[in-house]
């Protein structure tokens, strides 16, 4: 699944491209997302301008002028991808070349002015889109629990304590845990753990003050370049300009296992386990 490096170069490759264009029309192939995509609220854009894109988390926000709003959640596969209408598909396709076996997961085309498409493509069908007004977004179902942004100063070390108060799950728990902390996944968590040399599965509340701020740290870090690297491409990421990412060319741990410790010093070796039905690599020695 997209995370937030991830989300942050879509949305950023997004509205190099359709900032200030308009809906003209729109086309829903498949409504079955894993919400049914209501025709009439979707309708409600046509005829409006995209005036910015934002990223929450992993949802893009897509501003509209008369105070609509749509959201959009990438799910396991989702993806977006451009086509002018006046050339042909295949050298068109900022995303991929575009074939029988790719087009029949197109779910919803938006098309605009300048002979734009703008296509919503998803092969599991584990994304969503919604529309509604903008006073609405504070209050909306999946926004309104969200931590803070790891990237912004409200993702500090007072914050950290403060929320471990009575808290005893596992360090890389906390850490996936939407409510705590924002748009962290599986990949990164691994990482930000490994250069902060605690284990995934120490409990929360023996952290000592020093660790929680090498995790504040390199939480900021590690997204930071991420995002300069265009996020890491495993399995179906690329950006919506169809670049993919190189992150993943710099993992420490994530689906390393059995390789020998990055650091110099260390003579230890990438052992996984599994937390919460997901796989956790870490060093066997570093990590403590």
């Amino acid at each position: 699944m997209p995370e937030l490096p991830e989300v942050e170069v879509v949305k950023k490759t997004l509205e190099s491209q359709i900032k200030n264009l308009t809906i003209k029309n729109i086309k829903i192939i498949d409504k079955n997302l894993r919400y049914e995509v209501k025709k009439q609220s979707l309708k409600k854009i046509i005829g409006f301008k995209v005036i910015k894109i934002k990223r929450r988390s992993k949802y893009l926000l897509f501003l509209f002028n008369k105070n609509l709003v749509m959201i959009v959640h990438l799910g396991m596969t989702g993806k977006f991808f451009f086509v002018k209408n006046n050339q042909t598909k295949s050298r068109t396709s900022f995303y991929y070349e575009i074939n029988n076996y790719n087009e029949k997961h197109n779910r919803i085309i938006f098309i605009l002015n300048k002979n734009m498409q703008l296509i919503y493509n998803d092969i599991r069908k584990f994304g969503f889109v919604k529309v509604l007004p903008k006073n609405q977004l504070k209050n909306e179902y999946h926004l309104k629990t969200l931590g803070p942004e790891p990237l912004c100063d409200n993702y500090n070390f007072k914050y950290f304590k403060d929320y471990l108060i009575g808290k005893k799950k596992k360090i890389k728990d906390l850490l996936m845990d939407q409510k705590f902390i924002s748009g962290l996944g599986n990949i990164y968590v691994n990482e930000i753990l490994f250069l902060s040399k605690i284990k995934p599965d120490k409990k929360v509340d023996v952290l000592n003050d020093k660790e929680i701020k090498k995790i504040i740290i390199y939480t900021k870090k590690i997204l930071k370049k991420a995002i300069i690297f265009g996020g890491s491409s495993i399995k179906n990421f690329s950006n919506s300009s169809g670049k993919k990412g190189n992150f993943q060319e710099t993992f420490h741990v994530y689906g390393r296992l059995g390789d020998n410790c990055s650091n110099s010093d260390c003579k230890g070796v990438i052992k996984k386990m599994s937390l919460s039905n997901r796989s956790s690599f870490f060093c066997s020695k570093c990590q403590k």
